[in-house]
């Protein structure tokens, strides 16, 4: 696993705990419901980076062959 999809799965089990009730010590921060728009927009960051991570080296189209 990589630093991203560590933090992603830390920033999923806060959201849930934070849904169900409960506060989270995240960071060396207590976060409850009134934290739930931050702990999202991380979450969310967190989900581009293991996005860029996994397309990383990929192409994102055709590549262009010369044949002369």
């Amino acid at each position: 696993m990589t630093i991203a999809t560590d933090m992603l799965d830390k920033y999923i089990e806060a959201e849930v705990a934070v849904l169900e009730g409960r506060t989270v010590t995240f960071g060396g921060r207590t976060l409850s419901m009134a934290d739930l728009n931050q702990i999202r927009e991380g979450r969310q960051e967190w989900e581009r980076r293991v996005q860029a991570e996994s397309t990383k080296g990929r192409s994102s189209g055709p590549a262009l062959a010369r044949f002369d």
